[in-house]
């Protein structure tokens, strides 16, 4: 026990983990007054109830923090200009989503005078570092308690246990135990029968997936939408203006419905182990490939293979909870610059979990249709490519030809 703790911040979702904490905090800190504070970046029903279950295990409050807008501008839509995606296929809607919530646990904790903050981050997991390094960028003489790192609690089966015996109301089962992190950009499943990489995820089970449906249960009617960019931002869908939000909002129900957006990946944990998950990114998938349309007829080629590069690392600094931290404000600076005319409109067909390119237009296009045409052009002399090519290919010439004198 430790006396010296007088009052803990929370960082509280209602799920499993976190409900439990709130009686264990009190049971190993000398009784000591714990604070919940909930961050909404769009997890809906999640939140319901939330006070009273709160409060109902021993919380002495609960804050619950309206983070979507900032959530969609200042970390969303950065990293999708970036084009950032880990290891090729995820989307990283847990892993910017942590920093966001972890600083404004971090403004309350200070705001109540707290003397710790508490995370119910499982120690083989990736957001006890996005959770922690936000901390120490702005609170760095905050404590930090783990529970997960110091308890005897083993295994999810165990906390299960453990909420029954302290009469803690929960909204799963043993049977349907998967461990779920949903907001607005996406919905991630892990654990049960996904840990293992043999078994094919059961998208067409009723009750798995909840922002979409499996692909072969999608429409049979393909459907057609129009982005439109502003400096690498959406800003309109079908001609309708829309906040950052609401559209985000409006492409899961439209992603989902034709059943796009789902990705099964097994990927390398922080921590170092491999992990498999199944993501779902409706929304988001559709903004990502309307983007890298755009960009393909606005950014010239050494610009786009130099942000190809950056991608890779921008990608690695948000999974790993480097938001706050000078590299990734240079990428961002970076990719800014090379948004400036990302300006323009994509029209896609969807149909049956794919996104079909159905035209791009921009005003700051370099595609230019005299100079690609096979027609007959005026603007492109075809004989000039033979001194390119001549010069281009010097070095194979001259290392083949004393190839041959060496014998």
């Amino acid at each position: 026990m430790n006396n010296s703790i007088k009052k803990v911040v929370l960082a509280y979702s209602g799920g499993l983990d976190t409900s439990i904490i709130i009686p264990w905090l009190k049971e190993n800190y000398d009784n000591c007054e714990v604070i919940a504070v909930s961050g909404d970046v769009g997890q809906e029903a999640e939140l319901d109830g939330l006070e009273e279950k709160a409060l109902k295990t021993g919380a002495s409050k609960l804050y619950i923090e309206n983070l979507q807008s900032e959530f969609v501008n200042e970390f969303i839509f950065p990293t999708l200009k970036a084009q950032a995606v880990y290891e090729g296929k995820y989307l990283l809607g847990t892993s910017f989503a942590r920093p966001i919530i972890a600083k404004r646990i971090v403004e309350i904790a200070l705001k109540e005078g707290a003397d710790a903050i508490c995370h119910g981050c499982t120690g083989k997991g990736n957001d006890q570092v996005r959770f922690e390094l936000t901390i120490k960028a702005f609170a760095p003489e905050m404590k930090i308690i783990a529970p997960w790192r110091i308890w005897d609690i083993k295994s999810r089966d165990e906390e299960i246990d453990y909420a029954e015996a302290h009469n803690i109301p929960l909204k799963i089962n043993r049977e349907t135990n998967y461990s779920k992190d949903k907001n607005l950009w996406h919905l991630s499943h892990e654990g049960l029968d996904l840990e293992d990489p043999a078994n094919e995820p059961q998208y067409s089970k009723e009750g798995f997936l909840e922002m979409g449906v499996a692909p072969e249960q999608a429409p049979d009617e393909a459907q057609y939408i129009t982005l439109t960019f502003e400096k690498g931002i959406p800003v309109a869908l079908d001609g309708e203006t829309l906040d950052g939000v609401t559209l985000i909002k409006k492409l899961n129900k439209i992603g989902g419905k034709n059943g796009i957006g789902l990705a099964d990946i097994v990927e390398n944990r922080l921590v170092g182990m491999k992990s498999r998950g199944v993501y779902e990114t409706p929304g988001g998938t559709i903004l990502y490939a309307a983007h890298e349309m755009l960009e393909t007829i606005t950014l010239d080629k050494m610009t786009a293979r130099a942000k190809q590069k950056i991608a890779i690392e921008y990608a690695d600094l948000v999974y790993n909870g480097q938001w706050f931290t000078p590299l990734r404000e240079a990428y961002s600076a970076f990719v800014d610059k090379t948004q400036e005319t990302v300006t323009g409109e994509v029209k896609l067909k969807l149909y049956k979990g794919n996104i079909i390119n159905a035209g791009i237009t921009s005003p700051y296009t370099l595609y230019d249709e005299e100079v690609a045409t096979f027609d007959e052009d005026e603007v492109y002399n075809q004989k000039d490519s033979e001194g390119f090519i001549n010069l281009f290919g010097l070095p194979i010439k001259v290392k083949a030809k004393l190839d041959a004198k060496r014998g």
